[in-house]
């Protein structure tokens, strides 16, 4: 099948295909007299496995290992688990991060009147050299960063 028809088949672009062929984590196809590459079931089958990862969120580099253990019968399963485990460790500090973020947010935002008036806290808080040296932690008494706070 050509390029179009593994991308269809495989749920991955054309544009992705071609660029997983160039950094080696799919294999060099073979190409007809006139240059079209040629897939295989097998080529769209590992399509679909590195779809499957990278909508898991693996990196590259991750799914190339993934690849490589996928295709070796005389792998170690706990390198796999090895694997999965390191990137939920990853996902999880992320979730970590993007609920302080919208902890952070919301409490700006609580304190954002909202009204017609310029004062907004938020534009402040985004203009505070220091917040950008310290996570801002909301403060219930003093606002943002433990500064008195306009209310």
């Amino acid at each position: 099948m050509n390029i179009g028809q593994a991308a269809q088949a495989s749920g991955v672009s054309a544009k992705m295909i071609r660029y997983y062929e160039s950094i080696g984590l799919i294999p060099k196809t073979v190409r007809t007299e006139a240059g079209y590459r040629v897939y295989s079931d097998h080529d769209v089958h590992t399509l679909r496995f590195i779809r499957r990862a990278r909508d898991l969120g693996f990196s590259v580099e991750q799914i190339a290992d993934l690849v490589s253990l996928w295709q070796d019968r005389e792998r170690a399963s706990k390198d796999v688990k090895d694997i999965a485990l390191e990137h939920v460790s990853v996902l999880e500090r992320k979730i970590r991060e993007l609920q302080e973020m919208a902890s952070t947010l919301k409490h700006l935002a609580r304190n954002c009147h909202g009204d017609t008036r310029p004062h907004c806290p938020i534009l402040e808080e985004l203009a505070n050299d220091e917040a950008g040296q310290a996570h801002i932690k909301p403060d219930a008494k003093f606002g943002v960063l433990g500064k008195a706070s306009a209310r």
